[in-house]
């Protein structure tokens, strides 16, 4: 069915771009014959521009993991509210970007800041390629604005930190020992119904010897959430060991696309100036509002392209 969905993608991609070629020519021979239609004619251009560069981004998704679905954590850093505050802004980008790509979001994790904001976020993004385009934002990112918590309305630098793993299956093995996991039950403190909100029905799991934590609150059977982040350590350590070979075999040739987790990736400056700059790529965009509302394509692009060592 995945190969079967693939494939109407291509055949259907194939007949759009046939027809916005084919609206083209037609608006250049109403422009030979006198009608005014630079208009239109600049708009079908973009379009099928944008169209192209999508297009050209997924023909960079050729990883062994890239068309899987992706499942991303967002922990704040140090800075209390400041730091959690941004780790929901990055939420809410990370949910605009999917929803502009068509791709279904499930938030499985959330704990709420003390004041505002959030301490730590889990969500899977549901989607052809979701993972291998959403790898990029693997690491810190720094936002540095004046700070709305702040009386005295001085300049504030918070960071969050972003990590992503390719959602597996079972056609894919990874054992658990259960002497190597904690299990903690707790209650929910997210959002829900009643029931949610006052059993202990919310699981997270530790796994002991590499320290990674999956947990889920969204059910509402314990045995449900217990399953649930099950599957995300499962993937979580999939992904934790795949990161391990690929040091290990030096397969990324250019140093500054490692992504070690705690690594800046990226500069959010809203003040003294407004852009965002990835430090991998050098890609700048000053529209800082269009990116904090999703706009992530630039910067996955260019890191795509980069990771494959071509120059834009």
């Amino acid at each position: 069915m995945r190969e079967k969905k693939r494939l109407e993608h291509v055949l259907s991609t194939d007949a759009d771009l046939e027809r916005r070629t084919g609206d083209i020519h037609a608006y250049f021979e109403l422009a030979q014959e006198g009608e005014n239609v630079d208009g239109d004619l600049q708009r079908e251009i973009a379009s099928l521009g944008e169209l192209i560069d999508k297009l050209e981004t997924e023909t960079l998704l050729s990883g062994e993991n890239d068309a899987r679905n992706a499942l991303v954590t967002i922990h704040p850093g140090a800075g209390g509210t400041e730091s959690q505050d941004w780790a929901d802004m990055l939420l809410r980008m990370y949910l605009r970007w999917a929803e502009q790509q068509g791709f279904e979001t499930v938030l499985y994790d959330y704990q709420p800041g003390e004041e505002a904001g959030l301490k730590s976020a889990t969500f899977a993004v549901n989607g052809e390629y979701a993972f291998g385009l959403l790898q990029s934002e693997i690491g810190v990112h720094r936002l540095v604005r004046i700070s709305p918590f702040d009386q005295a309305k001085r300049r504030h630098t918070s960071f969050a930190s972003v990590f992503v793993s390719p959602e597996i299956d079972d056609s894919i093995e990874v054992v658990i020992k259960p002497e190597d996991i904690r299990v903690d039950t707790y209650r929910s403190s997210g959002k829900g119904g009643q029931h949610v909100n006052t059993t202990d029905s919310a699981v997270r799991i530790t796994h002991i010897p590499t320290g990674l934590v999956a947990s889920c609150q969204n059910e509402r059977s314990q045995h449900k959430n217990r399953d649930r982040a099950m599957s995300m350590l499962r993937s979580k350590l999939y992904e934790f060991e795949m990161e391990k070979k690929r040091e290990a075999t030096k397969k990324i040739e250019d140093s500054k696309l490692d992504i070690d987790f705690g690594s800046q990736i990226r500069s959010y400056v809203l003040q003294p100036y407004r852009m965002i700059k990835d430090h991998r790529t050098k890609v700048e965009v000053g529209d800082v509002d269009r990116v904090l509302d999703g706009g992530l394509q630039p910067f996955i692009r260019a890191y795509l392209l980069a990771r494959r060592g071509e120059k834009q």
